[in-house]
């Protein structure tokens, strides 16, 4: 597909780009509104596509809980393994700019199918939670109050360390906005073991150097938006000694490992990348 196109829907869903002006770009961008509303469906997400662990996987318990936040009942998405009898290292999972949608649930149980504690918070708590139209949990994303909105997940790594069945070691993993603020947890959470973001929006350089966690960053090739902040980011985290590793796929889109969205989805680049991830997990939570 036209990079153009792509690099149009990356505008739409990561800035304030209304829906009637991204569609009449797009008609411009395909010569007309039959073939812009013929390419749409490729771009936009269908959790239908894809659902690696079925909601209803045999070896997974899952339930729908809550926890303390800054000011708001926190709801987030839990899954655990169901035969483990040890306590678990817990992973806090953190969706995209969409809310708590199928796909990020879908990822919080290939995190419990790999042998942890995963929960996947609902940012949108505060506000009524993730509603269905993704347009609507855009907008409802930026009404958030940022102090607050990292101290709901600062709030949900202490909730996941202080669960009977959790060994006290986190971790968390971020996805676009969810990447960022992964980057954000590791800057604040002196107790975080470890942060993977993916395409994810770097910190201040001059907050770097209070990290402890070691850091897993993915990066798609094609997406420049996100990648003008990868130097200034890998020179700090090198001048503050922090561990580190730092991967770009080549050829790959912003979101590539989303499989609900098939014209970024990256099977080769996603599946790598959950390896590396995976491997830090075990690593620094068992």
């Amino acid at each position: 597909m036209d990079q153009r196109i792509i690099n149009l829907f990356d505008e739409y869903t990561h800035k304030p780009l209304k829906r009637d002006e991204f569609i009449k770009r797009l008609v411009k961008l395909t010569g007309s509104l039959a073939a812009a509303l013929a390419v749409l469906p490729f771009l936009e997400v269908n959790s239908a596509q894809a659902a690696i662990i079925p909601p209803d996987d045999a070896d997974l318990i899952t339930e729908d809980i809550t926890y303390a936040g800054d000011g708001a009942t926190m709801k987030g998405y839990f899954v655990k393994p169901k035969a483990s009898t040890s306590k678990l290292g817990a992973v806090v999972v953190i969706h995209e700019n969409r809310g708590l949608n199928p796909h990020i649930k879908d990822v919080a149980r290939r995190v419990a199918k790999a042998g942890y504690l995963a929960l996947a918070p609902d940012a949108l708590s505060p506000l009524g939670g993730t509603p269905q139209n993704e347009d609507e949990a855009r907008d409802l994303i930026g009404k958030l109050e940022a102090p607050k909105n990292l101290n709901n997940f600062l709030k949900g790594l202490e909730y996941m360390r202080t669960r009977k069945d959790s060994n006290g070691k986190t971790g968390c993993v971020g996805f676009c906005w969810g990447g960022a603020m992964a980057n954000n947890l590791a800057v604040h959470d002196p107790a975080l073991k470890a942060a993977v973001a993916y395409y994810g929006r770097q910190p201040e350089s001059s907050e770097v150097p209070k990290i402890k966690a070691a850091v897993q960053l993915h990066y798609g090739g094609l997406d420049e938006r996100v990648n003008a902040g990868i130097p200034a980011y890998q020179e700090a985290l090198k001048a503050a000694g922090i561990k580190h590793e730092l991967y770009i796929y080549e050829g790959a889109q912003h979101a590539f490992n989303n499989d609900t969205a098939p014209t970024r989805y990256n099977e080769a680049a996603a599946k790598l990348a959950w390896d590396r991830t995976l491997t830090l997990f075990k690593q620094t939570l068992s």
